[in-house]
């Protein structure tokens, strides 16, 4: 009897060591496909206007059925234009712009159920997510049949006498909050839908902040005739009137489909080899 007990002491250990998840059986690899689009002081309020293909990289580390550390490298692009507003006022200011997203966040996961791959219990939950990460953006606009930077150009007088401010900062801060749900698809593959906002600390992704027009005249004098054209637009030649809201940020969305590899196998028990 003494020897069956000195013997399940001996043995135990290594069979739960056998049995443990390691670094890579808990994390997974995969890719993300959907859109991206933006709102801002060209698109205020329309979910999915000039919505762009995007996609990109993701690491997710499963610490526990419930809570996973998630990484991601997005890519995407938004853009806008006051010819598809519907007021008068915002047609008449006729601007637009387009602009790449380059993304890099991490953050946690939250399941609202317990989720593990490969098991028929636990295969599928819907989650939250919240994450911190920098954004690289570079709005442009046409003119004369070419894409222009705006943000060297100072279309609100920046970098000039007109503006106390220097030219924005192309690198932003975010925070991506997102909701979405995931399937198990074996002991190796998961599928999961996601849609996710990213709050910002810039009103510039559009180029646009400043609530009025800086006087055309002496914009061109200082920052140039390209900077003049392209911060007032207006159709009926108006060198007044609203141009921004210099009280709400900018915010930008990914969504779409992820699907995710496990990377590695748990322990194997040596008592199985």
């Amino acid at each position: 009897m003494l020897r069956r007990i000195v013997f399940i002491l001996l043995i135990l250990p290594v069979t739960v060591l056998g049995q443990q998840q390691n670094f890579r059986s808990k994390s997974e690899l995969g890719v993300m496909l959907g859109g991206s689009f933006y709102t801002g002081d060209l698109n205020q309020f329309r979910l999915f206007y000039n919505t762009h293909a995007a996609g990109g990289l993701v690491y997710r580390y499963n610490i526990h059925s419930r809570l996973s550390f998630r990484a991601n490298v997005l890519y995407g692009t938004v853009s806008a234009s006051d010819a598809d507003a519907k007021l008068a006022l915002l047609v008449n200011r006729n601007l637009s712009f387009q602009s790449n997203i380059y993304e890099v966040a991490a953050g946690v996961e939250f399941s609202y159920f317990p989720f593990k791959l490969g098991s028929d219990k636990y295969k599928g939950t819907a989650y939250l997510l919240a994450e911190i990460g920098l954004f690289h953006m570079n709005p442009k606009a046409m003119y004369n049949g070419d894409l222009v930077e705006l943000q060297p150009l100072g279309t609100e007088g920046q970098g000039s006498s007109l503006s106390s401010k220097r030219n924005y900062g192309l690198t932003q801060l975010s925070i991506p909050l997102g909701v979405g749900c995931k399937l198990s698809l074996g002991k190796r593959a998961s599928l999961s839908l996601e849609y996710g906002i990213r709050k910002t600390f810039t009103d510039y992704i559009d180029d646009v902040k400043a609530n009025t027009f800086v006087d055309r005249g002496a914009l061109e004098l200082e920052n140039g005739s390209v900077a003049a054209a392209l911060a007032n637009q207006n159709i009926n030649g108006d060198d007044y009137g609203k141009r921004g809201n210099a009280v709400t940020k900018d915010w930008y969305t990914f969504f779409g489909a992820m699907l995710t590899f496990r990377i590695g196998k748990p322990n194997v028990c040596p008592m199985n080899m």
